[in-house]
């Protein structure tokens, strides 16, 4: 038990005249001990751990990075100088020529754009137009780019991929799993997209893209609840089914109107393996994979390690069994519920106030565990969603062992603040 001592007298100590006896620490809390929280650390091993598994899954297919999931260059460095990995798959259209500029040669943006200013720069630097694709489902995203080209409509050709819907449908369409994303279902729909891209002056048709979001980021062995688990997977193997059929074919259509198709994209980080087995697929997607979220914990194929962290100082003791720390509420992105923030991970034993939960400002936090923290001591938590952690954080520790071996920074501590 804690051992307390108290400048007062009476049966009740005040909260403010608490000490604590500290019970333990972890590896985290050695590595970053001379520095201030808030701050955010990746675990290099266990980053290096997650990129090796999802190459082994990926079965000899290159993986694209996603870049939305890493936000930060320094680590897109290193783990495209793995052998397995190949190309950067962006988020918007001004990532993608940072992206490009900065030497990254192959960038695939995952979704279209409206930022004239944007293609304007694409169109007339021919580094940033060889090293860039761009993402389309509608013809009118090509005149969107045209309008944004120099006065007489030149400049340089333009790298297209197209996006196929991979929502899995039943009823006769009544009910629909998956995200909204293309309107292209049909081969019939993407091949009379590419005749008109080939057709075209100032476009190149290089890739087809579909994104299976709800088979690579829907986990399928969520703790206490079998039902729903088993539901998920019957669903993902019959979509997996289904997509695998129709992406076979559009893929066939679009080859024949383009033959020299460079690549066809898929999967995520859930899906990679179903996804790499695909004969028509050339590369596959993944990212979160290697910071492994919360999200991330409820896949019955795989598991990974916990790269990505971040901590919280302790500013409070309001009483016996609760702290209070400093911040904290960062929820992710999606439909709003108690799976998008983030957990308390480090020490064990910690849990959310149900009447605060994670805050703006401060964050108050439940459990035995509280009785061993001292003021000024780290909390340290997992977010739900990967590269949305570092929108909180202009620099991520990076941690070997128990020590802090470099600090670089993340998009934002960059500049940049793309999304």
């Amino acid at each position: 038990m804690p051992q307390y001592t108290s400048d007062t007298e009476g049966d009740t100590a005040p909260a403010q005249a608490l000490h604590p006896v500290r019970t333990g620490e972890t590896r985290f809390d050695r590595a970053t001990a001379e520095f201030d929280a808030p701050l955010a650390v990746v675990d290099l091993a266990a980053f290096d751990a997650n990129a090796a598994d999802l190459v082994r899954r990926a079965r000899g297919k290159p993986i694209r990075v996603a870049s939305k999931s890493v936000r930060c260059r320094a680590l897109l460095e290193r783990v495209l100088a793995r052998d397995g990995f190949a190309g950067i798959m962006s988020f918007t259209l001004a990532e993608s020529l940072w992206l490009a500029r900065s030497g990254f040669p192959d960038v695939l943006l995952a979704y279209p754009s409206a930022d004239r200013a944007g293609f304007a720069e694409l169109a007339a630097d021919p580094e940033s137009a060889a090293a860039v694709t761009v993402m389309i489902d509608d013809p009118v995203q090509l005149d969107l780019i045209d309008a944004a080209r120099p006065a007489g409509g030149s400049g340089e050709e333009i790298r297209v991929c197209l996006e196929l819907d991979t929502s899995y449908r039943l009823l006769g369409g009544r009910v629909r799993v998956g995200a909204r994303r293309s309107p292209l279902r049909a081969p019939g729909q993407l091949a009379a997209l590419a005749r008109t891209v080939v057709r075209r002056p100032g476009f190149r048709l290089v890739g087809l893209m579909a994104y299976e979001g709800h088979v690579a980021g829907v986990g399928d062995e969520v703790a206490g609840k079998p039902v729903f688990s088993r539901t998920v997977r019957v669903m993902q193997a019959a979509a997996r089914r289904e997509l695998a059929r129709r992406r076979w074919a559009a893929v066939r259509a679009v080859r024949d109107i383009a033959p020299r198709l460079e690549f066809v994209n898929g999967g995520g980080t859930g899906s990679v393996q179903h996804t790499a087995a695909e004969a028509a697929v050339t590369e596959v997607a993944a990212g979160s994979g290697l910071y492994v979220p919360r999200l991330f914990d409820n896949f019955r194929s795989f598991s990974g390690r916990p790269a990505a962290l971040f901590a919280q100082p302790v500013v409070r003791r309001p009483g016996p069994g609760v702290v209070t720390v400093l911040g904290g509420g960062y929820p992710a992105s999606g439909v709003a519920g108690p799976d998008r923030l983030p957990v308390p991970y480090l020490p064990a034993g910690l849990r959310y106030d149900p009447q605060e939960g994670p805050g703006e400002v401060q964050t108050p936090l439940l459990g035995p565990a509280a009785d061993g923290l001292r003021l000024g001591d780290k909390v340290w938590f997992r977010h739900a969603k990967a590269g949305e952690l570092c929108e909180r954080f202009s620099a991520l520790h990076l941690i070997d062992g128990d020590r802090v071996v470099d600090t670089v920074p993340t998009y934002r501590g960059e500049g940049h603040t793309f999304l």
